[in-house]
């Protein structure tokens, strides 16, 4: 595996986020602004990414506040 598919696997975009939760990318952004979304990094072009491990993480901080 390159380091660009690799790094595809560990960094997921906004869009592959919402897809895998089923939400609309506007919920992910109104979370993102009740800071109740994973912990997000921003590209200099404004991008944002998501690693891998915050978001599972992330999802199992969720399962256990149920």
């Amino acid at each position: 595996m390159t380091t660009a598919q690799n790094d595809k696997h560990t960094h997921l975009t906004v869009r592959e986020i919402c897809d895998e939760l089923g939400v609309a990318r506007s919920t992910f952004y109104d979370w993102r602004a009740a800071r109740k979304a994973p912990p997000c990094i921003k590209l200099p072009n404004g991008d944002l990414r998501i690693r891998r491990a915050d978001f599972e993480s992330w999802l199992q901080s969720l399962e256990q506040r149920v």
